[in-house]
């Protein structure tokens, strides 16, 4: 009995010192040395695969995919069901994928204002591809959220579990020996391998309780320790047969499938319990090395890129420095806008045709070219808007200028109404931009408004010119009557001839080919009766100008032409009157003398003539008047 108590407290005692080791870090001694190396490889694996993961996540560079390749990445991510280990992954494919929906939302509706659209109407709903996407990203959302329920709760499952397989553990080391306790301490090591994660705070408790117990069981019974030696030389034939495997793997040309399947050996090698303490150290050095020959092979096809990244940067720079050039271009003309907007574009797509870039620079130099990129849509949008309020402002004009032709609709004015529609049209001609939304409905009620008035002067045109036809007609006959009289010379008189061409005047228009023909034609007629009367001295200047005068009437602007005439007159009178009054004045300041005498004849000799003339002048006034 004292023999059995003082093996119990010495396992006791190698239990309490494992999990005080393995919480504190203090040196164990000679009897747990042994553990604490085993578990060595096991701790550095699991340091290998963490850095692994965090190598292969940040071995991705998504700055330089197009949405398709990102909608792969995703797709891909998804299908490998690690949605909790790759939410990092899918986030920063997110926010790329992000960066070019609103990029091509941005350029739509650049594209909806610059058809007329107004930006509060804007609706944008993206492609087939988008929608894909965010439902594809929605669905690892959903699935990550579900698994991180499911792993918690198989997590408390499996700590249950453990939890059970240790009291059985202790069951069994406590108990007494039976030759079913090598099988049995068998079946609960592989349960206990199979058993997945536990909550990270009841994870290293569980794992001391564990190698304790093992501990105690393979060591305190020395019964079994062929057993325990011959498990161990059979650890060591599984872990060398995962180095061959891991050896191997160097001759992978997949780097990532290689990394991947590495990965795995690190979880089978962590599972597999001690191999003899000899053969420790060789044996982790030997699956080590194996590693890192792997790791040093991704991290070499790394470097070998370094320079086509770099050759790629320097590509980008000198993009970067051609869109610089367009940061400051304004312009006011919508035409200069879409040139240059094709010129962005096509540099662009040469920007998107480049590939990868180091990692360190990346970030600063995608900020660099999509800031100038921004900046001059900016501009082009500052440019639209105002161009909007410009033809906000050109529409209010529109408007005033349809109401105006509108207005005139059932106007018969013809002359003086056509003048002002024509008018009308020529400021619509120069009115500038208008919205594009109610151009062609703007133009299509003016364009209405003049063509209805044209239309109804058109027809009103056609009567119009059956009556000149009859007028034209008619004074041909009157010019006939004319011509006839003059050969009658007993018959002719200047009473006659005024009559005829008072006649002739009161005869509407002619058309307007036929104006200068007729006119010719009266003239020539008047001038040959004129010819055949016997007129001299006054009577015949005033007769003359009478009929000037009459003649003058048959002209359209008449009133223009006699008001001329009447000022021309009044200005000849005022002139000689002046002439006259100077000449007087002159008079005065001669001497008695004979050279004086006779310049005082001759300016009394203009004076009398002024004076008849003035006579004559106003003489013409007063017939004017009568007209």
């Amino acid at each position: 009995m004292d023999k059995d108590k003082e093996m119990s407290e010495k396992e006791d005692k190698v239990t309490e010192d494992l999990v005080d080791k393995q919480e504190s870090g203090v040196q164990a001694d000679e009897d747990q040395r042994e553990e604490a190396t085993e578990k060595t490889p096991v701790n550095e694996a699991d340091a290998e695969q963490s850095e692994e993961e965090d190598q292969e996540e940040e071995g991705v560079d998504y700055n330089n995919y197009d949405k398709p390749q990102l909608l792969k990445a995703l797709k891909e991510i998804v299908s490998q069901q690690r949605f909790i280990k790759s939410d990092a992954l899918v986030q920063e494919i997110k926010n790329h994928y992000e960066e070019y929906y609103q990029k091509e939302k941005d350029l739509a509706l650049q594209q909806f204002i610059a058809e007329g659209g107004e930006e509060e109407g804007f609706d944008y709903r993206g492609l087939d591809e988008d929608r894909e996407f965010f439902a594809t990203y929605q669905q690892f959302k959903d699935k990550r959220h579900q698994q991180i329920k499911e792993l918690e709760r198989s997590k408390e499952k499996n700590a249950q579990e453990k939890n059970q397989i240790l009291d059985r553990l202790r069951g069994l080391v406590d108990g007494e020996e039976t030759t079913n306790s090598i099988e049995t301490i068998k079946k609960i090591q592989e349960e206990w391998k199979r058993i997945g994660p536990v909550p990270h705070n009841q994870n290293k408790n569980l794992w001391a309780s564990y190698n304790a117990l093992m501990d105690r069981f393979y060591d305190n019974r020395s019964i079994y320790f062929e057993l325990k030696e011959l498990d161990r030389k059979k650890n060591l034939e599984s872990k060398l047969e995962l180095c061959e495997k891991a050896e191997a793997l160097s001759e992978q040309e997949d780097i990532k499938e290689a990394i991947k399947s590495l990965n795995d050996l690190h979880e089978d090698f962590k599972h597999i319990g001690p191999v003899p303490r000899e053969e420790q150290e060789a044996l982790w050095q030997r699956f080590k090395g194996a590693s890192d020959a792997i790791y040093n092979k991704r991290k070499a096809y790394y470097d070998s890129q370094k320079e086509v990244f770099k050759a790629n940067q320097d590509l980008k720079v000198k993009l970067i420095e051609k869109l610089d050039a367009f940061k400051a271009f304004k312009a006011e003309k919508i035409r200069d806008w879409n040139t240059k907007t094709k010129e962005i574009l096509a540099i662009q797509k040469e920007w998107e045709a480049i590939g990868p870039v180091p990692r360190e620079s990346g970030k600063e130099i995608n900020k660099t070219f999509w800031g100038l990129f921004k900046q001059f849509f900016q501009h082009k949008n500052q440019f639209f808007k105002e161009l909007d309020e410009v033809r906000h402002q050109n529409k209010e004009k529109a408007e005033k200028l349809i109401a105006d032709a509108e207005s005139h609709l059932e106007s018969t004015d013809w002359k003086e109404t056509s003048n002002h529609l024509i008018q009308l049209q020529k400021e619509w001609k120069e009115l500038g931009p208008l919205p594009e939304k109610f151009r062609d409905s703007l133009y299509g009620r003016f364009k209405k408004a003049c063509d209805t008035f044209f239309d109804n002067r058109r027809s009103a045109n056609k009567e119009t010119n059956k009556a000149f036809e009859e007028n034209l007609a008619a004074k041909e006959a009157v010019c006939a009557q004319i011509t006839a009289e003059a050969a009658d010379k007993e018959g002719s008189s200047p009473e006659n001839l005024e009559a005829l061409i008072q006649q002739y005047n009161e005869i509407g228009f002619v058309p307007r080919k036929n104006m200068k023909d007729i006119s010719a034609k009266f003239n020539d007629a008047v001038n040959t009766y004129l010819s055949q009367l016997d007129l001299e001295g006054e009577s015949k200047d005033d007769f003359l100008f009478r009929l000037n005068l009459n003649k003058l009437q048959a002209d359209p602007n008449s009133n223009k032409v006699l008001n001329k005439k009447e000022h021309g007159i009044r200005k000849q009178i005022s002139d000689l009157e002046n002439n006259i009054t100077l000449w007087r004045n002159n008079l005065e300041f001669f001497a008695s003398s004979k050279t004086a005498d006779k310049l005082k004849d001759q300016f009394e000799e203009k004076i009398d003539k002024a004076e008849q003339e003035v006579d004559k002048l106003k003489k013409k006034l007063s017939i004017i008047r009568e007209f």
